[in-house]
């Protein structure tokens, strides 16, 4: 596995934990609609709180979180979207984004929640 996608696979064990730390239950992971990823889909107070982690080794080109692009942003909505469907949901829906800092002198979690808005 190439050094970029085990740093992801590691970002997104580092945010899990630290979600389930903060008393958010852990629906399912890396849920796949179409081309649309969702990295973590997760409850909290009653929430679907919908997670894209971005995991970097560096901040040279800019925090982790400054990468999620608005074209993520609408593959993002639109796999919440059918998770929703899919599973007969009623509830209201956020979306957040843990940005990863790893290297080895450094690891930096931060947690944005409603990181944006879909409409």
């Amino acid at each position: 596995m190439a050094y970029h996608n085990e740093l992801g696979k590691l970002g997104e064990e580092l945010a899990v934990a630290s979600l389930i730390s903060k008393g958010y239950e852990i629906l399912e992971r890396n849920f796949v609609f179409e081309k649309a990823e969702i990295d973590i889909i997760s409850k909290k107070d009653d929430q679907l709180v919908i997670v894209e982690v971005k995991t970097r080794n560096s901040a040279v080109f800019g925090d982790p979180q400054s990468f999620v692009s608005k074209g993520k942003i609408k593959l993002l909505v639109k796999a919440a979207n059918e998770y929703v469907l899919r599973n007969d949901l009623d509830t209201e829906v956020r979306f957040d984004i843990i940005a990863v800092l790893k290297n080895k002198y450094v690891e930096q979690i931060a947690h944005f929640e409603n990181a944006f808005y879909h409409f």
